[in-house]
Parts: structure tokens; sequence; C-alpha cells
């Protein structure tokens, strides 16, 4: 298997022939950030997406019309998309502890929670110069995210392949009622959200064990609301507490598993 990270939290997953797109999004908020190819993320057999908010799902529409062929989200997800105006012929939904065939590839959907943002992160951004230098900025994407609400439908997602096995959380939480898988040959890590993830991340390489952690959603895909962070700590934590191998990814380029 391999895997490729296009930014925030867009992977695509090769095993075998077979291709899967992850949370597909265009990064429109920073047009510095790298391009994603359209054209070759829509080439996928297939795109899941771990949980719909709007840096995850809103721009699967453009997917879609690339020709991706099938959507799996939650109906919650349809839901948003139906009232986006987004089609959704080629949408289907799935749920926790739900098994899907793709191709060469199964993947098992499980669930899992969102990361909660700390005090430190939310009174960094509202006490920061950025955030009001670029009001109008900040104030335009809270009003975007309302259209992209989660209740309960966001899940971590393993990917089999022979076997290989990359574990995807897509935000940083776990389900206290959730057995996840360990020994992971690759975990994919949300490295965002709160103050200190190097430390906060040590609890989910104790369940996880994972032979090897890739960080994601280390970019600045929000800015005011974001900003790139720092990930010199990173590695050390996860040679520290899994002894195998770190890889902070640069976009468009392929990592083998």
């Amino acid at each position: 298997m391999r895997i490729k990270w296009y930014g925030t939290a867009s992977l695509l997953i090769e095993g075998g022939c077979t291709r899967i797109l992850v949370d597909p999004y265009l990064k429109q908020y920073n047009p510095a950030l790298p391009h994603l190819p359209v054209e070759e993320a829509a080439a996928a057999d297939a795109a899941v997406i771990t949980h719909p908010h709007l840096d995850h799902f809103s721009d699967i529409g453009t997917f879609l019309q690339a020709g991706l062929k099938e959507v799996f989200v939650s109906e919650n997800g349809i839901a948003h998309a139906r009232d986006q105006g987004i089609s959704v012929d080629r949408m289907t939904a799935i749920a926790a502890n739900e098994q899907l065939r793709i191709g060469e590839m199964t993947v098992r959907i499980l669930q899992s929670r969102h990361c909660r943002f700390d005090a430190a992160t939310v009174l960094g951004v509202l006490f920061s110069p950025r955030t009001y230098l670029h009001a109008k900025d900040a104030i335009s994407l809270l009003r975007q995210t309302k259209d992209f609400k989660i209740t309960d439908d966001i899940y971590a997602l393993e990917f089999i392949h022979e076997q290989k096995h990359i574990v995807v959380l897509g935000s940083a939480g776990m389900d206290e009622n959730t057995q996840y898988p360990q020994g992971a040959d690759l975990l994919v890590f949300p490295y965002q959200g709160r103050a200190g993830m190097h430390r906060y991340m040590r609890h989910f390489l104790e369940v996880f064990r994972p032979k090897a952690v890739m960080a994601d959603h280390f970019d600045d895909a929000f800015p005011p609301l974001t900003s790139k962070i720092d990930m010199k700590k990173f590695a050390p934590v996860v040679q520290e507490m899994t002894g195998g191998r770190a890889i902070v990814p640069t976009e468009n380029t392929w990592y083998e598993v």
C-alpha cells in the first residue's frame, strides 16, 4: 500500500490497483497552499468521508463533476449535500460498524469523536492580532461552517489490503465504547486543534500502537482561525512511543506503507 497527502485532511490511499480518496478539500480559504490535483483525485475508485465538516466534505461536488465514481458518507452528509445543491446520485450512506469492499481494499467504519478544542487554542485565536486584521474572513468561515454540522457521524477508517492496514482518524477524538484496531502499519493522525498536540497524541499512540504515524491537518487551511503547526516535537514522541517511523508529509508526494 501507499498513501499521498494532498493537504489538510485530504488523502489518496492505494492498495493494488485500487485508489480511495479521503476527505477531499480544495483549500479555497488559503490560496497560498499547494494546489490539489482534482483530476487525479477524481479518478479514484471512490471517496470515503470521515465526517461532513466544511474542510472534509464541502467540495465534494467539484470532484463528482470531475468524474469521481462514488462517495461513501453518512446520512447526515447526504442531507448536507442535498441542501447545498450537490448531486447525491452517486452517494451511499455509511454508518459505524459497517464494512465496505471497494475494489481490492476493505474499509472498516469505526465510531469516532471530534477533537475538543481546548481553552488555550480558543483563547489564542480570540486574542490574536491576526484574527482582527482578517475579521471578515473569520466571520465568513464561521458562517460557512453552519451548513456542514455533524451529530455523531464522525468516523475513523481502517483500510486493509492483503496484510497491510492503514487507520485514518478524521479528527483527534475517540469513542470510549469502540474497540480500535491495534498494530496498524500506519496511523494517520490529525495534528491540530489543541495546544501541545505532541502530549495529547500520546494516549492515541497507547491505544492504537501503530508501527508508523503520519501527521495531517497541520497546515494553515483556515486563516485566521488556524495556523501552521510547529512539527518539531511530533517525530520524537512517535519514536519514543512506538519505535517506528514518523512522517511529516509533503503535499502531493507518495509514501510507501
